[in-house]
């Protein structure tokens, strides 16, 4: 019996049903939200943004602040052409940053 598909695995083999062109973000499998569609356009892989900042934090030991930034400069900020992943801002249930007034 062949081993059970890792998450990178089951990843990938989501996204290529979706759109085989879409590019993944390699090392965060785990903050994987799933394929996000729009009408008219192919389908993107999308990631929560806080879940990846959790994957820097446990899995390279960055602090909260550290992650944000590496996140920003090196993830969030590289644009890889027309099929670059989505990252989704999903606040916690104490974050109030989308019914704060301004």
């Amino acid at each position: 019996m062949p081993p059970p598909p890792t998450r990178e695995e089951e990843v990938a083999a989501t996204m290529r049903e979706h759109n085989p062109e879409a590019l993944l973000a390699d090392g965060f499998e785990a903050a994987f939200i799933g394929p996000a569609i729009r009408c008219g356009q192919p389908a993107l892989a999308a990631y929560s943004y806080e879940g990846a900042i959790q994957v820097l934090v446990n899995r390279d030991g960055m602090t909260y602040e550290e992650a944000v930034e590496w996140m920003e400069f090196n993830v969030v900020g590289a644009w890889m052409g027309p099929n670059t992943p989505i990252w989704i801002y999903d606040p916690g249930p104490d974050d109030d940053t989308l019914t704060r007034s301004p």
